[in-house]
């Protein structure tokens, strides 16, 4: 059993990652349902949270089927971020996830995401803060430094462990790197194996097949792994990694039923949380993904992005599944 302060979690669990624009309450909901352990909201602007911005706040609903679910928040206040952090407990989730690891200009610029690797000591007397200021979990997703001449990851999760946070998300690369070449997981496996390190050490990068989550859990010995962009359309990627896991056994992939099946889902839900029209068009980054692999795919998903009536999203769909039952059909003939 892995814990993160009081929270109980199997054995070796999966998070979802958190994801700006993707890891909403509907996805969450999903993903929970498929078999992530832990899933995480969009990482919310602590200066947002403060002037009560209505798309920060909209990020802290929860639903009850998501726990254990935490808060994630970024920022380069201290005092800002030790508020914000005080309300996302008012709201009631699991735990609060401090980011220390978004790569983009914007964040970066304010000494918030990966933008404070350059500034350990800022780093630790921050998290301390916020360990401080809340009676739930505090957790960090983090980097393994700003570049190629500064990866001090391991310095870091051993100050982080010693002022109170209760777990780490590692992501293999440096903030420099952004998302690109390969995610380097030896560092990741040098945290988790340090005898200081008490605390779950999960990793996160590159987690895109089954095979390699459970090659890189015997590698490297993380307590847990956090999975990220392999998710978006494919939320029932939790159940084939947890399958292989148990198994040895690669699931057969969805029918073009059940995809279409969670696609509606996923649309439906977004509309009564969001509301007819932003639901509709939140939707559209995922289509593609739910449709990936297929053919004439692009043809139903730019039908699909083109459109906002319901009804007619919902016609779409189910003209996917008839197509595709009709191909079947015509090559087993």
């Amino acid at each position: 059993m892995i814990k993160i302060g009081d929270i109980e979690l199997p054995d070796f669990p999966l998070l979802l990652a958190p994801m700006e624009d993707v890891s909403d309450p509907p996805f969450r909901a999903l993903c929970k349902k498929f078999g992530a352990d832990v899933v995480y909201t969009e990482f919310i602007s602590s200066e947002g949270l403060i002037r009560d911005a209505i798309k920060s706040r909209e990020k802290l609903d929860i639903f009850p089927e998501e726990r254990p679910v935490g808060i994630q928040i970024f920022g380069g206040d201290e005092e800002a971020m030790t508020l914000s952090a005080k309300i996302c407990e008012a709201t009631g989730p699991d735990l609060v996830d401090i980011n220390f690891g978004c790569p983009v200009k914007k964040v970066v610029c304010k000494g918030a995401g990966a933008g404070i690797l350059k500034d350990v000591p800022k780093m630790v007397s921050l998290t301390k803060a916020i360990v401080d200021a809340v009676n739930i979990p505090v957790t960090v997703k983090t980097r393994l430094g700003w570049d190629n001449d500064t990866k001090n990851i391991e310095e870091v999760a051993e100050r982080l462990q010693d002022v109170g946070i209760k777990a780490l998300s590692i992501h293999g690369r440096t903030r420099v790197q952004m998302y690109k070449g390969e995610a380097d997981w030896s560092l990741i496996g040098k945290v988790k194996n340090n005898p200081r390190i008490k605390i779950p050490i999960f990793g996160n990068g590159d987690m895109d097949s089954p095979q390699k989550v459970v090659e890189y859990k015997n590698k490297y010995g993380v307590d847990g792994i956090m999975i990220g962009r392999a998710t978006i359309g494919s939320p029932w990627f939790f159940k084939e990694v947890k399958h292989y896991i148990e198994t040895g056994e690669i699931l057969p992939p969805p029918s073009v039923e059940e995809r279409v099946a969670i696609c509606k889902t996923h649309l439906h839900t977004s509309i009564d949380w969001k509301g007819e029209k932003l639901g509709i068009v939140e939707m559209r980054r995922h289509y593609a993904n739910y449709l990936k692999g297929l053919s004439h795919g692009k043809q139903f998903r730019n039908r699909l992005v083109n459109t906002l009536d319901v009804d007619e999203l919902d016609h779409i769909l189910d003209e996917v599944i008839a197509y595709y039952q009709n191909e079947e059909n015509m090559i087993s003939n």
